[in-house]
């Protein structure tokens, strides 16, 4: 049987941070309330194998919130792999979903009710409206948005066009985010595509655009209920020193999972002194 890490090191060394652990604790005993209380991790999977997988939920399924199957890759699986994925992902108490561009082409497709009643059928139990790459009317975003938490799924939405260069504007990020929150979204993810160059908060070369951040900021000041796309490193050390330990960060390559879990908690050079922050930041969790 596998042993808990949580017995086998000294407390002081699971979590420099000395948060960390703490929400963790909380999300445990309030289920319900997991999307929007500790920093979230949500995982892109871009066509891992059953080992792969399985040995990702293995290693660092605990650190994993939520997991998305990337762009429009779910129809594509062989039946049984798709099914097994699911499964094995809310086994682990995940919430996994198909990748927001899937949702698009139903919509282009005229296809939507036949979306719904798959991804259903199938057992996933999120879906994320986006409309990074088609145009979606104010009144057709909230409806694909209420079809979702109808349907019993969680509903996360993201804001941003995927076409390079594309850059956040705070005060429109502002009102979508509140009107897809009135609709039932638990989170508004920010758009930064699975390269995390030259689209939203981060420019041609993956560095952020801090003066967008800072108007984000300035605009939008709780960010229990925002997450930022941040495939890489350096995005991902911005954010946390920023904003705190646990912030919520999306698009996550697998092989990183336990990478930001220990960037998190202050196990890592890059954020060794996080901890000493986080009483500063805590409002901006809670």
């Amino acid at each position: 049987m596998r042993s808990d890490t949580r017995t086998a090191w000294p407390a002081s060394l699971l979590d420099p941070s000395s948060m960390r652990e703490m929400f963790c604790r909380t999300a445990c005993r309030q289920p319900q309330q997991k999307m929007a209380g500790r920093g979230q991790t949500m995982v892109i999977d871009k066509g891992l194998g059953m080992h792969a997988f399985t040995d990702l939920l293995e290693t660092a399924g605990s650190y994993i919130d939520c997991l998305k199957l990337g762009f429009g890759t779910a129809p594509l699986y062989p039946i049984d792999l798709l099914l097994n994925k699911i499964e094995l992902a809310k086994r682990h108490g995940l919430i996994v979903m198909p990748g927001g561009t899937l949702l698009e082409a139903a919509v282009q497709q005229e296809a939507v009710p036949a979306f719904f009643e798959t991804v259903c059928r199938l057992g996933f139990n999120g879906i994320e409206v986006s409309d990074g790459t088609i145009e979606l009317s104010r009144q057709q975003r909230s409806a694909l948005i209420r079809e979702g938490v109808r349907s019993g799924l969680r509903v996360v939405s993201e804001y941003g066009k995927k076409l390079s260069g594309s850059i956040i504007e705070a005060d429109e990020l502002a009102f979508t985010a509140d009107a897809d929150w009135n609709a039932g979204a638990e989170l508004v993810t920010i758009e930064a595509r699975e390269s995390g160059k030259g689209v939203g908060l981060f420019d041609e070369d993956g560095e952020c655009r801090e003066d967008v951040l800072d108007s984000i900021c300035r605009i939008i000041p709780d960010f229990s209920r925002i997450m930022w796309e941040a495939p890489l490193k350096n995005q991902q050390v911005l954010l946390l020193c920023m904003l705190g330990a646990n912030v919520h960060l999306g698009n996550i390559p697998p092989s990183d999972t336990l990478t930001l879990e220990t960037m998190r908690r202050g196990l890592r050079s890059d954020t060794f002194s996080l901890g000493k922050q986080q009483e500063e930041l805590l409002h901006y969790m809670i």
